[in-house]
């Protein structure tokens, strides 16, 4: 038998459709019923579904008055406060294009974000980092929007342009990855095979407004289910969450996996009487760690893999937990296939893990970029990078990355975009960088680098900060004679972390 997963076909998207229309479905019926509540240890900030919806289609209508007009893109420079979430959803609303972006950019790199994607306005908090644009709408004119009247749902081709998300592309270039309307339709899949999730749920998130994970999985999926969103306001420390999660009665909890292990690190308590499970995605999720976790909370991990490009696709769940060390199955509605040279391949075999071009969760592609579009596609198949086995009953073991690309703290970063930026300074003649695990579940980036003489790691570190993100920037430095190469005098990468070993992280 061949690494084929295929159970048929999703329902269909309906037609017209809007993607904030979807999320907020269920406002109508349940408009008292808390939709966000943003934890800190003092107090809460509430929003009911009503509000919510009212304060995102005010925003619709407050961007079109503004002289925007649908189909134009927006780059969001937005921090971590509730206002992420609502401007997103009010550029959507009114048929505008919103790029969610981190707060730990630089304004270097939004001034390439900004040349690529020519955005008709910034979305800006003037406490983010952001290159000089023409016109910008400040966080106060945009709060101002939310008192405006409902603007109506644009409606239309669910195929058609709805948000845009960066990620480090292979080039080493970040690519603007372009998703349609039908993307959040896609979700739906993620309900039952990974959330387990019911609208009587409170689902806790620990990560930021303006991650796409907590937009998500924290946010936008819960309130399509008319289900409560819970998020820790920004600063909270990780040892007040166990009692955060206590007194605000979480029953689902989701984190990146490094936020378990500092969790179980703290010595709190981890006594959560109304949590059900937690859900775990970003980067692979240990063994180790994921048994220390059930034997602290008497409850599951439940984890999940995907990408900037197709979400979360692959995953364990309450109804399909995950045997043995795979990361779980295909959910129900995906087709998925591992793939050789000439196509699937038997199964047990490892191959890179694939998701078929027809999925309504995959992107529509890199924005202005067909032709690394097309590269990433092999036929019927999009290519993920990533190596794996397929079982006999479709549970999917992660094998690695088949490139170079590197996971900091669940971010995927290019080695290349690192290393363009070191091999611009005076004293480096080659820089090489990969990312090292210096214990059991915590990885750094780590630069290697040739040059006349050693270089002082303070003043590396100063010299990238306002030149890349901070979770993009290596944590260490190492000085080498030459950098290992292959017999073609092409940069071996993994071979770097041999060279890695004697130091000291």
């Amino acid at each position: 038998m061949l690494s084929v997963f295929d159970y048929g076909p999703p329902a269909p998207c309906p037609a017209p459709f809007n993607l904030a229309a979807h999320v907020l479905g269920r406002a109508a019926a349940r408009p008292d019923r808390l939709a966000l509540s943003v934890l800190s240890e003092h107090a809460s900030e509430d929003w009911s579904f009503a509000a919510l919806e009212t304060a995102v289609r005010g925003t619709g209508t407050g961007l079109l008055q503004a002289g925007l007009a649908p189909g134009q893109i927006l780059l969001m420079r937005l921090g971590n406060t509730v206002d992420f979430p609502i401007a997103y959803l009010g550029a959507i609303a009114a048929g505008l294009v919103p790029v969610p972006t981190s707060t730990q950019l630089t304004a270097a790199e939004t001034a390439r974000m900004i040349a690529d994607l020519a955005p008709a306005a910034i979305l800006r908090d003037p406490d983010v980092a952001c290159a000089d644009h023409p016109r910008q709408i400040t966080l106060e004119a945009l709060r101002a929007m939310r008192a405006l009247p409902a603007c109506d749902w644009a409606m239309g081709d669910p195929e058609r342009l709805a948000y845009v998300v960066y990620t480090s592309g292979t080039s080493g270039k970040p690519r603007a990855v372009a998703h349609a309307h039908r993307a959040i339709w896609a979700r739906r899949m993620m309900v039952d095979g990974w959330y387990g999730l019911t609208p009587d749920d409170r689902l806790c998130h620990a990560g930021a407004f303006n991650w796409t994970y907590t937009l998500g999985t924290g946010l936008m999926d819960p309130w399509t289910l008319g289900a409560t969103a819970l998020i820790p306001a920004p600063g909270t420390e990780t040892a007040a969450l166990p009692g955060l999660l206590r007194a605000h009665r979480a029953t689902i909890f989701a984190a990146a996996p490094g936020v378990y292990r500092r969790l179980l690190q703290t010595g709190e308590a981890l006594d959560l009487p109304d949590l059900r499970h937690g859900l775990c995605a970003g980067e692979k999720l240990s063994r180790p760690l994921h048994r220390r976790w059930t034997e602290a909370t008497g409850t599951e991990l439940y984890e999940a893999y995907g990408m900037s490009e197709c979400s979360t696709f692959i995953s364990s769940s309450p109804a399909h937990p995950a045997r043995g060390e795979a990361l779980g199955q295909p959910q129900t509605g995906r087709r998925v296939a591992i793939l050789g040279d000439e196509g699937p391949v038997p199964q047990g075999e490892p191959g890179i893990i694939a998701a078929h071009r027809g999925d309504p969760g995959l992107m529509l592609g890199y924005l202005n970029a067909p032709e690394e579009t097309e590269a990433r596609m092999r036929g019927e198949w999009f290519l993920t990078g990533d190596l794996g086995a397929m079982a006999v009953d479709g549970q999917i073991s992660y094998l690695g990355r088949n490139d170079d690309m590197m996971n900091a703290g669940g971010y995927r970063v290019s080695p290349l975009e690192v290393e363009a930026v070191l091999n611009a300074h005076p004293g480096i003649t080659q820089a090489g960088v990969t990312d090292i695990e210096v214990r059991q579940d915590a990885r750094i980036i780590v630069a290697f680098y040739t040059g006349p003489a050693e270089l002082d790691e303070s003043a590396l570190s100063a010299y990238v900060r306002d030149k890349l993100a901070r979770y993009k920037q290596p944590r260490a430095y190492v000085h080498l004679p030459a950098l290992p190469a292959g017999a073609n005098g092409k940069l071996l990468r993994r071979a770097l972390r041999a060279h890695f070993k004697a130091q000291d992280p």
